[in-house]
Parts: C-alpha cells; structure tokens; sequence
C-alpha cells in the first residue's frame, strides 16, 4: 500500500470509507507527537463504546453511534483538534468555540497532555446525546 501524502497542515490524505481500517489507516499516517495523541484518543472511545461506529470523510476519522457521528479529529501544524460535534451540549464546555454552534474544540500542542478523564467524561455526555448527521 503506497504510504499516504499530507497537506500543508501535516492532516494524512485518507480515502473516504466506513469501518475501522480507514480510521486505523488515518491513525497510522498521523504524523510524529500526534500519532500516539490520535492513538490513545480512539482507545478511550474504544473502551467507552466498544461497539462505536467509525469512518474517514474530508480526510477526517469520525467516531459515532447508531444515530450518528459525536467526535472527530484533524492535524494541524502544530496542533491536534479534537472536535466534540454536540460539544454545546457538554459541561463544562470543550474550551475552544466553533462557527458551527453545536461544535467546540479541544485544541492540544505537543508536550501537553490529555486529560483523559475529562476527555472520558465528555465522551460518555456525548453518547447520551443525539449524534450529529454529516
């Protein structure tokens, strides 16, 4: 399998499709700090919903439930985005705010580290919530 090109941004260039080899091939193409960050990231999800719906659209991994999509993650040059798709909904609020209302961010530089309670804590929010349609 020929190894994936980025953008500008460092973002891997994944082909669109459903299911976890796409997200895992995402996960494999992110790039240095931000691969074991993405990694640990789809872990927690993992062991919150094992039965967690997955797949890559925009160049994007998208993690959802039966009645739709809850997160999503993205490189940047020097960030990892995390973006909670019903994150207006979530307490306390993901810190960063979006143009789209309903969505907010976590933006996390390297060297910092996830707070994977609170991370595990909006997750659980996010899955009593209705899921986002793409």
């Amino acid at each position: 399998m020929p190894q994936p090109t980025h953008s500008a941004s460092t973002n891997p260039y994944i082909p669109k499709g459903d299911g976890p080899a796409p997200v895992e091939a995402y996960l494999a193409a992110m790039p240095g700090w931000k691969q074991p960050l993405g990694r640990q990231i789809d872990a927690i999800v993992t062991s919150i919903h094992p039965a967690v719906r997955k797949q890559v659209r925009w160049n994007t991994p998208f993690w959802g439930k039966e009645d739709g999509w809850f997160l999503a993650i993205y490189c940047y040059k020097s960030y990892l985005q995390i973006s909670f798709l019903t994150g207006s909904s979530l307490d306390p609020l993901p810190p960063k705010p979006s143009k789209d209302l309903g969505t907010r961010y976590l933006d996390l530089r390297e060297g910092e580290a996830l707070d994977t309670e609170q991370l595990a804590h909006w997750i659980a929010q996010a899955l009593g919530l209705p899921g986002r349609q793409l």
